[in-house]
């Protein structure tokens, strides 16, 4: 009986060391999210955040369980991103998230060559600048989401030619310590000269210089404004807006939030839906996965919204074939 017991208690320990020696060393992951605008203190309440903690939780994460968040934002410093990146990589991070690419995603890149990085909706041509070697095999340790904004600056164009036939002058407005948009305005220019439209860029370094760019839109005679697809133009759609109705300039955005705001069109890619696909980057990457071997994708949903109260107020008729191709009309 006794040899008996001693046999049972034997089995029973090395059964349980075996089971200690299969579990993963790790059972709380560290993810890292990098960010240039939003606050730390107020980041979970953006739609965007909410839809990618939304889609972990789904996947079955569950915070201070199994992951924790490491939230750094330059809150508009932009100087200070590669610091923080390097903080985020000092905390042994397993995956660094960051929201676009330029700065942020340089900053990242400039941190880590081996920490995976997925990036939720890049604003610029991630092959041409050199960010992953192909869509389908991205090669480095970068991934995630291309919003294709190149194309897409063309087909806004077109949409304002569409409502101002006689239109003859746009200003481009974009923020260049975000990204240079090379893509988007070679893009831009050539369906420009099609149309016998002249461009306008006009720079703006955050929120501070929108007020100054509007006014030299009206110094230089601007008939209407396209937006680029910049952390300036997301975070701030009510000053945007807001400076559009006052100089009565005629705007479309990449992003719904503007022409929800007073914009006259908006015409892009539905963010909250890349955000939501880029958290699926994240569990595969935590389950093993190289992103060297993730492609990368480009957005699925598209969506045209159009505010007719600021049309009216523009005294412009939106033409009806138009506003059957909208998927959201603001009254």
């Amino acid at each position: 009986m006794q040899r008996r017991t001693l046999l049972i208690a034997f089995t029973t320990l090395s059964l349980a060391r075996l089971s200690a020696q299969g579990q993963p060393v790790k059972t709380i992951y560290r993810v890292g999210l990098l960010a240039t605008t939003t606050p730390v203190a107020t980041w979970r309440t953006l739609p965007a955040y909410q839809a990618f903690l939304a889609e972990l939780r789904t996947l079955g994460y569950v915070e201070n369980a199994n992951v924790v968040f490491e939230y750094r934002s330059a809150e508009g410093e932009w100087q200070r991103l590669p610091n923080l990146a390097a903080d985020l990589v000092n905390l042994k991070v397993d995956v660094m998230v960051v929201p676009v690419c330029g700065a942020v995603l340089d900053a990242a890149k400039g941190a880590t060559h081996t920490i995976p990085i997925v990036v939720q909706s890049c604003s610029d041509d991630m092959v041409a600048t050199g960010v992953v070697a192909s869509l389908a095999r991205p090669g480095g340790n970068i991934t995630g989401l291309s919003k294709i904004t190149p194309q897409l600056a063309a087909k806004q164009l077109g949409l304002l030619k569409e409502m101002l036939p006689n239109l003859s002058r746009v200003a481009v407005l974009w923020d260049p310590g975000y990204s240079d948009f090379a893509a988007d305005l070679r893009e831009l220019r050539a369906a420009a000269a099609q149309a016998r439209v002249a461009l306008q860029p006009v720079a703006a370094h955050g929120r501070d210089e929108l007020t100054a760019a509007f006014a030299t839109m009206i110094k230089e005679h601007t008939e209407a404004v396209i937006t680029f697809s910049d952390a300036t133009t997301y975070n701030y759609p009510d000053h945007l807006a807001e400076l559009a109705r006052k100089s009565r300039f005629p705007m479309i955005s990449p992003f719904r939030e503007v022409a929800e705001a007073g914009g006259l069109l908006s015409y892009g890619p539905n963010i909250l839906d890349l955000w939501r696909r880029s958290a699926t980057y994240v569990d595969k990457i935590l389950r093993g996965a190289k992103a060297a071997d993730l492609p990368v994708q480009q957005p699925t949903k598209f969506e045209l919204v159009i505010n007719l109260k600021t049309a009216k107020a523009l005294g412009l008729t939106v033409p009806q074939a138009v506003l059957l191709r909208a998927d959201e009309v603001i009254q």
